[in-house]
């Protein structure tokens, strides 16, 4: 079998035509992974004896005549920011290098729940903050399609175990773009569903009114399975919606002539790269397609990312105080007393970026700032939600570059942290707004390099985001 090239559809043939079993793909997917990982460091840790466990599950089942889940025997890999039991969760960080969690995220649970087999946790920048997956603290993931490249951040071990064939799909975390940009980057389909779709009980707190947990795959089909697994209500996530999860596939009708799509102007007014390029001829596709495509405007975009870094940051701030050295993080040993060993811990333990975001996020909510930044910022994002909440009024859909630009050279921006932020310009409004948002590849640049076209929908409207990127990449992306 050639694990790199399966998709869902295929691993559900090949289990039901008894070309190979459960068991057989988790140990060919394991082998495959592992003998690519030297080439991108995807991969933290591999999960063997889980992974068969869950495979023999799913052979026992196919053998009574059961149905053994959506996922049946699908190989997947999980962003090291979701907690799995048993299995070590660093978030990228040495502060965890060790931890080990006594519980599973809900989004895992219920992908084993659907058949799915966890073959490893794949690497991430530290707490999930960066958009190079250069900030883990065990070292950069290469992107797959051109290794001296960054996959994109911080999803982007998922992005390249997906993009590399090592998994057939992944599960990533999306504070300000962190699905979409590696899925751009490494030429994969990327989801960010509407805030309170999946569950968030488990995922390692970085924002926590901006996280969300999303699929990465290799097609819109698989992606849409995927959501439609780990979506829905969980009771031990108050944030999460209780709105029905519908079967998303079976909506993929592929005429999609009448839509309304907009593009807004302050998205393309200075792209002048070839990502515009391949955006207008993506866009051109769509027109093909029969969308109704119309010039709208975003006005509040251009305090998108000041907005959202004050917000992150601030957020950031709170929930990364809990890693102190005194219950379950790596602890100094170069302390006497215990104010020392709380500075030595943190400062020994984090990065650069985090505590470069933990400075930033203290400073505006401290006495003094907390009006003038972080008050503002949060009504500046309610602007921000209340341009996508008009702009829907007009539109079914928005279409929108996912990054200025493909993929960069490693260290290109590691030293440049505004150049680094600017990188996530186009994908920060949608969390912001939390409104549902994917990466569907719009074709290559003349070196080689992915690039990725945003779609967002309105709040829940998943179904019609699908839709479009399902059409769009049946037509083969842009003529």
């Amino acid at each position: 079998m050639n694990v790199a090239s399966l998709t869902i559809e295929g691993v559900r043939r090949g289990l039901h035509a008894r070309d190979f079993s459960a068991v057989e793909l988790a140990q060919a997917a394991l082998h495959f992974a592992q003998a690519e990982n030297s080439k991108t460091n995807a991969f933290l840790t591999f999960s063997e004896e889980r992974a068969i466990t869950a495979a023999k599950a799913v052979d026992e089942k196919l053998a009574r005549g059961e149905d053994a889940g959506l996922l049946a025997g699908v190989p997947l890999a999980i962003k090291d920011v979701i907690l799995t039991r048993g299995l070590t969760t660093t978030c990228g960080s040495r502060l965890l290098e060790h931890y080990i969690p006594p519980y599973d995220a809900t989004a895992v649970v219920r992908v084993e729940q659907a058949g799915g087999i966890i073959i490893g946790k794949t690497n991430c920048d530290e707490f999930a903050m960066g958009s190079s997956n250069e900030n883990s603290a065990y070292g950069p993931v290469r992107n797959p399609v051109a290794p001296g490249r960054v996959p994109g951040g911080s999803s982007g071990g998922s992005a390249a175990a997906v993009a590399q064939g090592a998994a057939v799909a992944a599960l990533g975390s999306d504070t300000g773009g962190s699905i979409r940009q590696p899925a751009s980057f490494c030429g994969v389909v990327g989801v960010t569903p509407t805030y309170g779709r999946v569950s968030r009980y488990g995922l390692a707190a970085f924002a926590s009114s901006l996280d969300h947990i999303g699929p990465l795959a290799r097609n819109v089909a698989d992606a849409a399975a995927v959501l439609r697994v780990i979506a829905g209500r969980d009771p031990a996530d108050s944030t999460s919606a209780n709105a029905p999860v519908p079967d998303y596939a079976a909506c993929f009708d592929r005429n999609v002539r009448g839509l309304k799509v907009g593009l807004p102007r302050e998205y393309i007014k200075d792209l002048t790269s070839e990502t515009g390029d391949l955006l207008a001829r993506g866009v051109a596709t769509l027109k093909t397609l029969g969308c109704d495509v119309r010039e709208i405007s975003l006005p509040a975009t251009d305090y998108a990312v000041a907005t959202y870094y004050i917000i992150a940051t601030a957020e950031a701030s709170s929930n990364l105080a809990r890693y102190d050295g005194v219950r379950y993080t790596f602890r100094s040993n170069q302390s006497r007393t215990l104010s020392e060993m709380y500075r030595n811990t943190r400062g020994e333990g984090f990065g650069v970026e985090c505590k470069r975001r933990i400075m930033l996020g203290t400073y505006v909510l401290s006495a003094g700032y907390y009006d003038a930044y972080y008050l503002k910022a949060q009504k500046v994002r309610a602007l921000i939600a209340r341009d996508f909440a008009q702009a829907f009024e007009t539109v079914d859909a928005i279409v929108t570059p996912v990054s200025p630009f493909p993929a960069f050279r490693l260290g290109e921006k590691v030293d440049d942290p505004l150049a680094m932020y600017l990188s996530d310009i186009y994908t920060i409004t949608g969390d912001l707004a939390g409104i549902p948002c994917m990466s569907v590849p719009c074709g290559t640049t003349t070196e080689g390099l992915p690039v990725g076209m945003q779609i967002l929908t309105r709040h829940f409207d998943e179904t019609t985001m699908f839709r479009l990127a399902d059409a769009f990449e049946t037509a083969g992306g842009p003529d």
